[in-house]
């Protein structure tokens, strides 16, 4: 199971001097070499960084298979607050993939056929579901039972309803969350324990 892909550059060795004051001819060339090499250009990441991309797209509906995915919000970059993530996916109609980390480590998350907003109601199809990795990947899918997908308020996102619970939800900061088990999925509780504390979420969109 991947993590966060970090990237370390190595620092330049000092170069010694030479008793001489000057640098040899070898260090003059290693030095041309390095001023006429192009500085490369970060990359940006494609693919969900928090969870198992390739396991996670033998999941995803048929219209989504083969697209690019861009990060449209994450509490790295843009803060822990609901509202910023309403704000950043403003435009997106289309699928959105949440990923997260809670601070025991657990990755968890939910496939959306719609960008999560505000909403007076239960929105999305079918096509939304669960998933967590514990650690190998489980994917919790519609049951046909009911039609409670996804519905944002202004202090709460919550995904997948039944009998008052949840089977997640995170709240307006952010930072806490929990998981139980919903008729609209038939889930697992997705981290080690029903409520957890958040600590890096990622939200993607279809490029």
């Amino acid at each position: 199971m991947k993590g966060l892909r970090w990237r370390y550059t190595r620092l330049p060795s000092q170069v010694e001097d030479t008793p001489s004051g000057e640098w040899s001819e070898e260090e003059e060339e290693e030095e041309e070499e390095k001023e006429a090499a192009p500085a490369l250009a970060p990359e940006d990441p494609v693919e969900p960084q928090l969870v198992e991309a390739s396991q996670l797209s033998l999941h995803l509906p048929p219209s989504v298979t083969g697209h690019s995915w861009s990060l449209a919000f994450c509490t790295a970059r843009d803060g822990f607050s609901l509202r910023s993530l309403y704000r950043q996916m403003e435009g997106h109609s289309g699928p959105a993939l949440l990923a997260l980390k809670d601070q025991d480590g657990q990755m968890f998350g939910a496939f959306s056929s719609s960008a999560f907003r505000l909403s007076k109601g239960f929105y999305g199809t079918g096509e939304t579901f669960l998933f967590s990795f514990s650690p190998q990947l489980k994917v919790f899918k519609w049951t046909g039972s009911n039609s409670f997908f996804v519905k944002g308020d202004v202090d709460s996102l919550m995904l997948g309803s039944g009998s008052g619970q949840f089977g997640l939800w995170l709240d307006g900061d952010l930072y806490h969350g929990g998981s139980h088990p919903c008729a609209t999925f038939n889930n697992e509780v997705l981290a080690r324990q029903e409520q957890f504390c958040i600590k890096e979420l990622e939200a993607w969109v279809l490029s």
